[in-house]
C-alpha cells in the first residue's frame, strides 16, 4: 500500500467539492493502493460540545470521537463509488491490491490497541499518522479545506502565511494547533514519515501528491 488518506470532516461543508473528491479518490485507487481513513468532522464537534458543557472523562471523549470517525466514514463509503468499508488493516490491503478503495472505520483498531493518548491534542490526525506506521506506507496525505499549514489560522486571520514546507521538528516547537493537530508532529519524527497537508476541493492536488508532483499543498519532512 502506498498511503494513507485522511478526509476530513471539514469537507462535508462543501457538497459538491466532497462529491467530486470522493469520484476521484474511487479511480485513484486502481492506479495507487491506499486506504481512506475518515476524520471526525460535525461527529467529533458535538463531542467537543458535550465536552465542554458536562466536563466528560478524557477516556469518555476520546472514544466518543473515534465513533465519530466511524460515522463520517459510513458517509463516505456512501458517497465514493467502488468503495468498501472495513474494520482492519489486512481488509484494507486487500481491497486496494484488487483496486477497491477501502474506508476504514478506525474504532475497533483504536480501541483495541488503545496506543494514543486521550486527549484533544490527538485527533483523526494523529490516528492517521498512527495507521500510516502501522502499514510502513510512504505518504501520509491529510485532506482538509485549507491550501495547506499556515502561521495562522487562514479563516481568522488575514496576517496568516501559508508554509510550502516543513519539519516535523520545527512544527513540534510552534506548540500550537494549525492546520493539524498538536501531537501528529511527534507521530511523525517516530515513525519517520512524510506527511502532505492538501486541500480536497481540487482532487487534482491529491492526485499529483500521489504522483510526485508538484502543486499546491503543504510538506512536513519528518
Amino acid at each position: 500500500m502506498e498511503a494513507v488518506i485522511k478526509v476530513g470532516g471539514s469537507l462535508s461543508e462543501y457538497p459538491e467539492c466532497l462529491r467530486r473528491l470522493c469520484r476521484s479518490l474511487s479511480g485513484l485507487v486502481r492506479v495507487h493502493p491506499f486506504l481512506v481513513l475518515p476524520g471526525g468532522g460535525m461527529f467529533a464537534d458535538v463531542v467537543r460540545v458535550l465536552d465542554r458543557r458536562f466536563g466528560l472523562s478524557d477516556a469518555a471523549a476520546h472514544r466518543m470521537a473515534v465513533l465519530g470517525m466511524d460515522i463520517y466514514g459510513l458517509f463516505l463509503s456512501d458517497l465514493t463509488p467502488n468503495s468498501r468499508i472495513c474494520y482492519s488493516l489486512g481488509e484494507a490491503e486487500r481491497l486496494s491490491k484488487s483496486g477497491t478503495l477501502p474506508i476504514l472505520l478506525p474504532s475497533r483498531l483504536v480501541f483495541r490497541e488503545d496506543q494514543l493518548e486521550h486527549s484533544w491534542d490527538v485527533t483523526s490526525d494523529s490516528i492517521a499518522a498512527w495507521v500510516a506506521g502501522l502499514l510502513h506506507v510512504e505518504k501520509l496525505i491529510l485532506v482538509t479545506d485549507v491550501d495547506g499549514v499556515f502561521t495562522e489560522d487562514p479563516k481568522r486571520s488575514r496576517d496568516a502565511e501559508f508554509v510550502g514546507e516543513i519539519r516535523a521538528s520545527e512544527l513540534l516547537e510552534w506548540g500550537e494547533r494549525t492546520s493539524v493537530d498538536r501531537f501528529l508532529p511527534r507521530l511523525l519524527l517516530r515513525e519517520r514519515l512524510d506527511c502532505f497537508v492538501v486541500n480536497g476541493r481540487y482532487p487534482e492536488r491529491v492526485e499529483a501528491v500521489l504522483e510526485g508532483r508538484g502543486s499546491v499543498y503543504t510538506r512536513i519532512k519528518a
